[in-house]
């Protein structure tokens, strides 16, 4: 005998109080947050800078290195 044998085949509960999630939304609630929100436009203003000579930080060959003086820290 299974784990399950005793509710495998009952039907699936559909409340009454509260409305099924739209597909979009519930899809929405799995994918990926954006944890980096501002990253390419901080990004894209460092390399503007440092193609106009503005950025103080200089060329920076590892990327690495590129991350750490564009927030700030230490070795990351």
């Amino acid at each position: 005998m299974g784990k399950y044998d005793d509710i495998i085949d009952m039907p699936h509960h559909v409340s009454d109080k509260h409305p099924q999630m739209s597909m979009h939304d519930r899809a929405a609630q799995f994918s990926p947050f954006a944890a980096l929100t501002g990253f390419e436009e901080a990004v894209s203003d460092t390399v503007k800078e440092d193609i106009e000579g503005k950025n103080e930080i200089g060329y920076m060959h590892d990327e690495e290195d590129r991350l750490s003086a564009l927030y700030g820290q230490g070795d990351l």
